[in-house]
């Protein structure tokens, strides 16, 4: 077992060490890594093969230039990504990032977690993720139109429904998909519609795809609940962020008889103890787009704490659903003091390690996002599915499909969690029902 320890040590540290500067990319790896040691000692073959070096090193990583003009004329460069990760199970599958913030450590960090969220969903696709430092905040849609179709410009050689299918992400929805698609077909001449997802409805979008990485966080968490016999009726529930992964997860939340008090945005977060009004914040958020505050300005009797951490109100089901290591450490401790039973994952790797061991080690259901908030690529590839088939499905067979992938994902984590002695532990679990399938295509594929 020691030797093993070792072993998986110095893979981190060769890590680190070839990816200098990328904080997000090492902990992602780290979490995956502190799962695999029982699976090593119990399948030697992967050590054999070198899965986990291999694993950790992108097929491809792709940067470029993108240089576009505003409506003044004047001439702006921000610096495209692209990392296709591995294409064991299928095409690169990830979403695109338009946000200030982006940069190579932070692609590779969302790549990595996508290989194996994608091996989870049981669906044929591999793991990519993209974007650019581009902040789309307060660019007119022409501004944006012009970025998009440089960004395209470069991109588009990478890509095809066969290798590589982009989706949305932070700072990239309906519009920057229409952009986007709209300068591949004129750049190739094709009208490939599966070459990107989350494309409008009347040009080959997906029903559900908007609702689904919410509703599949609250459909994950169901089932943690379920191997308690207990359910979200009745439930407080606090979600944070107020963005599209918030929102659809309220509202399934409300679905399933639960009551969500509070959520939040960059500056602040409000609480509403008769519950929130769902209806009031699409309409400030997804119309209006405007801050989460002027909710208060309806609801008298809400309150807003500018700057806030919403953490500190008190409920048994937590859904973080805004950006990573949102949830640190005191935060985790705090909401386990305030009867916090179980903890879904909406955003991407919200919680800091940290965290994480303080809601394992108090017995908290705790949902990672690998596998919680999966229902999003998971409904990305039925959107493939529907394309490849020229088909549109409805919205409630398609949602049937998104619970029954959800329902999946949970059975092969807590199967793995119990073979592995950890039952209940879906980090555990999750790592690795991920790894052993991407892992075992690897091996059948041969050293490439």
């Amino acid at each position: 077992m020691k030797g093993q320890t070792s072993k998986i040590e110095s893979i981190y540290q060769q890590v680190i060490d070839r990816n200098p500067g990328e904080t997000e990319f090492h902990q992602a790896v780290r979490e995956v890594l502190d799962s695999l040691e029982p699976v090593i000692m119990k399948y030697p073959k992967y050590a054999d093969h070198r899965i986990i070096e291999r694993i950790c090193e992108p097929e491809r990583q792709i940067i470029f230039r993108v240089p576009w003009t505003d409506d003044k004329g004047n001439i702006h460069i921000n610096r495209g990504f692209r990392v296709e990760f591995n294409s064991a199970l299928g095409p690169y599958k990830g979403g695109l990032r338009f946000h200030e913030s982006v940069y190579l450590g932070i692609i590779k960090f969302l790549g990595f977690e996508q290989i194996f969220k994608n091996a989870l969903t049981g669906m044929p696709i591999g793991g990519g993720k993209g974007g650019s430092d581009f902040n789309p905040k307060g660019r007119s849609d022409a501004e944006i139109m012009r970025f998009c179709q440089s960004f395209m410009t470069e991109l588009y050689r990478h890509l095809g429904e066969y290798t590589d299918v982009p989706a949305g992400d932070i700072g990239v929805g309906g519009r920057e998909i229409g952009y986007m698609f709209g300068q591949y077909k004129r750049i190739t001449n094709r009208y490939e519609a599966g070459v990107l997802t989350g494309k409008g409805l009347s040009w080959g979008g997906s029903l559900v795809r908007t609702e689904a990485t919410g509703y599949g966080a609250v459909y994950f968490v169901n089932e943690m609940l379920k191997t308690k016999k207990d359910s979200f009726e009745g439930k407080t529930c606090v979600v944070s962020g107020s963005g599209n992964v918030a929102i659809y997860t309220v509202e399934k939340i409300n679905h399933l008889g639960g009551k969500v008090v509070a959520m939040s945005d960059s500056n602040g977060y409000i609480y509403d103890k008769r519950g929130v009004d769902l209806s009031l914040v699409k309409q400030l958020k997804e119309v209006e787009r405007r801050r989460i505050k002027d909710y208060c300005d309806t609801y008298k009797g809400a309150t807003y704490v500018e700057g806030g951490n919403i953490w500190e109100v008190p409920c048994q089901v937590a859904m973080p659903s805004a950006t990573q290591n949102e949830l640190d450490e005191k935060d985790a401790e705090m909401l386990v003091k305030n009867g916090c039973i179980a903890v879904g994952e909406g955003a991407n790797m919200p919680t800091t390690p940290e965290g994480t061991k303080v809601f394992l080690n108090a017995g908290v259901l705790f949902g990672p996002g690998k596998a919680a908030n999966a229902g999003g690529v998971a409904t990305s590839a039925l959107e493939m599915q529907q394309n490849a088939s020229r088909d549109s499905w409805t919205f409630e067979y398609t949602e049937k499909r998104l619970h029954e992938i959800m329902i999946g994902i949970h059975k092969a984590c807590y199967e793995q969690s119990a073979e592995f002695g950890q039952p209940g532990n879906y980090i555990l679990g999750a790592n690795i029902a991920s790894f052993r399938k991407v892992a075992d295509a690897m091996i059948s594929q041969g050293l490439i």
